[in-house]
């Protein structure tokens, strides 16, 4: 992507690094489905309108509420900068669910982050009221460092039953040194260690950085594919808004470059077919594999079904609609694995058995979810982004538009500097 600023000049930024899974990904731009509910008028064209204004293209797969501006770790990789010490009430959180929900109609996915959420003393009570909401999932964004050292409470945790996005960028010292600004590797497997025994979901998200950790990527997909618990991995190239190291643009980890390195490191022979684009948002945004997962073996979905004929399985939605997917292959795959023929909960794909009982406990995710940043924002992508920031004041924002636009964090800040 090439762009000319009269106050900046002329700069270039590294989108892909795959020109034909790029183009191809455009098969995959679906109509979006619109929110129920506006909360902005277009006034100075976007991206300057988020609230979300008459021009946006897609409802809220997923919304995000960063409860507090503090945090227990000060990473030198931090989009939100977090350092600040203010903490929003229950009240304050009360009235962005209810403004989400007025405007989303029915919501798929609440997510709390920050800053560092498990450190908000209302934590427990934030997440059981966003569970009496009936939103179907309920996550917990978080460094894992009071979940490693606090069993009472991931005991506490495990009676609200979130799932927990996990942030585990690899198994070395050297990379959470450089990522994280210390060393989290005990860290990390001790806070796996208390989610597993508390049988609470778990999704890794790992930031992977230029000549840091993209050699641990196959190591990290192996791993999630050994853990029961563990439901799914995302991988989020970083993106250089908020604080960040110094970068070339034209020498990032790009989406295409995460796929080739899963299929050339991971032992369980992943190929580029496996990954999709997801259809909700931009469909150069990002893309997924979902894997039946049953001890040692796996079965990518890719390879089961003809995707592009079932793509509503993801269509306006930030996690598969397992029904849907149960449902095709039972229809599509033979039974002769059972004893009993007639029993539909079990049937064969390629040389592996399928539990379709099992079906949710057993499907993982891998996700590849590289952000903009202001080398390579893009107008059309932010306009059907499904990943949404929810404001104090109850406007709901694009992510990449939130991290990029100075203005939607300054907002923010004003609303923390003249509260009452």
């Amino acid at each position: 992507m090439k762009k000319r600023c009269k106050q900046h000049g002329t700069f270039e930024s590294l989108i892909s690094s795959d020109a034909k899974r790029y183009i191809d990904a455009y098969k995959f731009n679906t109509p979006g489905t619109m929110p129920a509910k506006f909360g902005t008028e277009v006034v100075d064209g976007c991206p300057m309108d988020c609230g979300l204004c008459t021009d946006h293209q897609q409802h809220s797969c997923l919304g995000i509420i960063e409860i507090t501006n503090a945090c227990n770790l000060q990473c030198p990789t931090c989009f939100a900068s977090s350092e600040g010490h203010d903490f929003l009430s229950v009240k304050e959180v009360n009235f962005m669910l209810d403004k989400f929900i007025e405007q989303e109609g029915d919501p798929e996915v609440i997510q709390f982050s920050g800053g560092e959420p498990t450190i908000h003393p209302n934590i427990l009570e934030m997440l059981k009221l966003a569970k009496s909401k009936n939103i179907n999932y309920v996550m917990l964004n978080t460094n894992g460092v009071r979940i490693s050292k606090d069993i009472e409470f991931v005991k506490k945790l495990a009676t609200l039953k979130p799932i927990i996005y996990l942030q585990f960028d690899g198994f070395t010292k050297k990379t959470y040194e450089i990522i994280r600004g210390t060393d989290l590797v005990d860290v990390k497997m001790k806070a796996i260690e208390n989610l597993e025994a508390n049988g609470i979901p778990i999704v890794l998200v790992a930031t992977i950085q230029r000549n840091v950790n993209e050699h641990e990527i196959g190591k990290l997909v192996d791993f999630v594919m050994s853990k029961k618990a563990i439901r799914g991995m995302v991988f989020q190239p970083t993106f250089y808004a908020g604080r960040h190291p110094d970068f070339d643009p034209m020498d990032v980890v790009t989406l295409p470059e995460v796929i080739k390195d899963i299929c050339t490191q991971s032992k369980s022979s992943f190929e580029n077919n496996d990954f999709m684009p997801i259809p909700c948002c931009y469909p150069t945004c990002s893309a997924a594999c979902y894997v039946y997962a049953n001890g040692d073996k796996i079965m990518p979905l890719a390879r089961a079904v003809n995707l592009e004929d079932y793509i509503d399985f993801f269509q306006n939605k930030s996690i598969a609609d397992f029904e849907k997917i149960r449902e095709s292959l039972q229809s599509l795959s033979s039974f002769d694995c059972c004893s009993d023929s007639s029993n539909s909960n079990c049937c064969t794909i390629g040389n592996m058995t399928v539990d379709l009982k099992k079906i949710e406990d057993r499907l993982k995710m891998i996700i590849i979810q590289p952000f903009m940043d202001p080398f390579n924002f893009d107008v059309k992508k932010v306009m059907k982004c499904c990943i949404h920031e929810i404001t104090p004041e109850g406007k709901i924002i694009p992510i990449c538009a939130f991290n990029n636009i100075p203005k939607y964090r300054q907002e923010v800040a004003a609303y923390y500097k003249n509260r009452k």
